[in-house]
């Protein structure tokens, strides 16, 4: 018994330092959109090209990740996939020196494509390493280690890469086209010595990960449901009706993650606030999440259900949308940043509910559910398209999130119990 319990704490250990991974390379995508905006000079709708290029690469490469996961296992997946990710990060070097957009996103999209392997690994091993109950507990402290890296992230490189944006932007507009390309190259060039880190430290933990004792998992262990009922294997992941509608609620949850993290500078800057103040908005966004994080991983499951928590937070970000919309200035911004607190309790309560009893399609299940982080991608570009064709009313922007957390609180009530397409049989 002792050794079981070391050897969970010790996976728990390293899937929680992927994570960490995770979250630095994710929400890094909070200080590239608007540092882009200024270095490419880019509209709203360009910069938040970032975050769908970033989460295109989950939706175009998850499916072929959970092939690859077949043959070589969640270990050796990890292993290839945190390699490619340095590959996508060593491409942000050469086109930082030549300013060119298209590459930097191309080196987003090798990275996320990196991201997409190692979580279509990481994801489902955190679920069904242990009971299913205490699935949301799991990817909550997971979810601590990801928003702890991402305030670190936003902390240190926001520090460098826009602590002198306002005063960069307001001297452009009186230089000729030469001094302008020249300053702003110089601004892009920001980026190189912390990306060379970036590479190396990917390289040294894909090493750790080599070279660790990480046990593979029982897939078949996660046949059971809630209620410890055995569910029939079925012959295509479609036949899960609770899965199929936790791949949408996944969907939409990305959004209501993404927007007040990738989006709220930019957001910020709509509003008129300066970027010395708006750039450290991201940062408090993930202060708010951990706060939730925390609180998720004490109360689940002892004190109350996964899904319980999941019709809380769509509730609370219903609220918290409408209160956006119907403030202005800093009080809008500040209702924005505090949605990160219902968001922070979307991710696990999801997971948990729709990979249940799925036994041999876990990792295809898992495929499908990092596909849906496109969500993220598409409703942040919609988001700041909103916030150039609305500039005089950002609020309206805003909006958009509605219906993503009404189709959570759909999941949260009726969704994740429907077992069959023609019943509702779970309970």
């Amino acid at each position: 018994m002792a050794q079981n319990i070391k050897s969970y704490r010790y996976s728990l250990a390293i899937i929680g330092l992927l994570f960490f991974v995770f979250g630095f390379l994710t929400w890094i995508n909070g200080i590239l959109i608007p540092y882009f905006k200024i270095c490419m000079e880019l509209s709203n709708f360009e910069a938040t090209l970032v975050a769908f290029c970033a989460y295109f690469a989950y939706f175009v490469m998850a499916l072929p990740s959970a092939y690859v996961l077949k043959r070589t296992g969640y270990k050796k997946g990890m292993v290839w996939g945190m390699c490619v990710m340095a590959l996508g990060t060593i491409l942000f070097i050469p086109a930082a020196y030549s300013r060119i957009y298209p590459l930097f996103l191309a080196g987003l999209f090798v990275t996320a494509t990196g991201l997409a392997l190692v979580q279509t690994a990481a994801n489902p091993y955190i679920a069904i390493m242990g009971p299913i109950e205490g699935t949301a507990q799991r990817i909550g402290y997971m979810g601590i280690a990801n928003k702890v890296a991402g305030i670190f992230c936003l902390f240190v490189l926001g520090s460098v890469f826009l602590a002198d944006a306002d005063s960069l932007s307001s001297s452009l507009e009186g230089l000729n086209e030469i001094q302008k390309s020249a300053a702003l190259d110089s601004f892009a060039l920001k980026i190189v010595n912390p990306y060379i880190i970036i590479s190396i430290v990917l390289l040294a933990v894909a090493g750790l990960v080599y070279f660790s004792k990480l046990p593979e998992v029982d897939e078949m262990g996660s046949g059971t449901n809630e209620d410890g009922k055995i569910l029939k294997d079925r012959k295509s992941v479609y036949e899960y009706p609770y899965l199929v509608l936790g791949v949408i609620a996944l969907f939409v949850a990305g959004a209501c993650e993404t927007v007040p993290i990738d989006g709220i500078i930019i957001y910020c800057q709509a509003l008129d606030i300066p970027m010395s103040s708006a750039r450290h908005f991201s940062t408090y966004t993930l202060f708010i999440m951990l706060f939730g994080y925390l609180l998720v991983s004490i109360l689940v499951p002892k004190f109350v259900t996964q899904q319980k928590v999941l019709q809380f937070a769509s509730i609370w970000g219903l609220a918290l949308t409408v209160a956006t919309y119907f403030t202005s200035g800093i009080y809008s911004a500040y209702c924005l940043l505090f949605l990160g607190f219902s968001a922070s309790m979307l991710w696990g309560a999801i997971w948990g509910l729709a990979l249940r009893g799925l036994g041999g399609h876990t990792k295809k299940a898992s495929a499908f559910m990092i596909m849906s982080l496109i969500g993220g991608g598409i409703v942040t570009v919609v988001f700041g398209d909103l916030l150039d064709t609305y500039a005089t009313n950002p609020q309206i922007s805003v909006l958009i999130l509605i219906p993503c957390y009404l189709f959570i609180l759909y999941y949260s009530i009726k969704g994740y119990r429907k077992d069959y397409w023609k019943t509702t049989s779970i309970s």
